[in-house]
């Protein structure tokens, strides 16, 4: 029954769409700081972001952290008040 719960309040398995948020909170990061510049400037980007990724080790992952809690302050703030907005009504 908690499962059941779980599942309706996230709209899927929770630890599925932990690693969606995860993942879209990192994309937002990198999109938020590259404010300020063209589209293709952000597509380089990310190309940076993969290329620093494979160099860096695990410096890199510093670096994501930084991402994801950035994007994470927009992206999970967002997800929740669609969640409690869209919520099933009981009977």
């Amino acid at each position: 029954m908690a499962n059941d719960t779980a599942t309706r309040f996230f709209g899927g398995s929770p630890l599925s769409v932990i690693a969606k948020l995860i993942l879209v909170s990192i994309l937002v990061g990198v999109v938020l700081s590259a404010l300020g510049l063209d589209p293709f400037d952000i597509v380089r980007s990310l190309e940076r972001l993969a290329l620093s990724l494979w160099n860096m080790g695990f410096d890199a992952v510093r670096w994501v952290w930084r991402y994801l809690l950035l994007g994470a302050v927009i992206v999970i703030p967002i997800w929740l008040i669609l969640r409690l907005i869209n919520a099933p009504r009981g009977k």
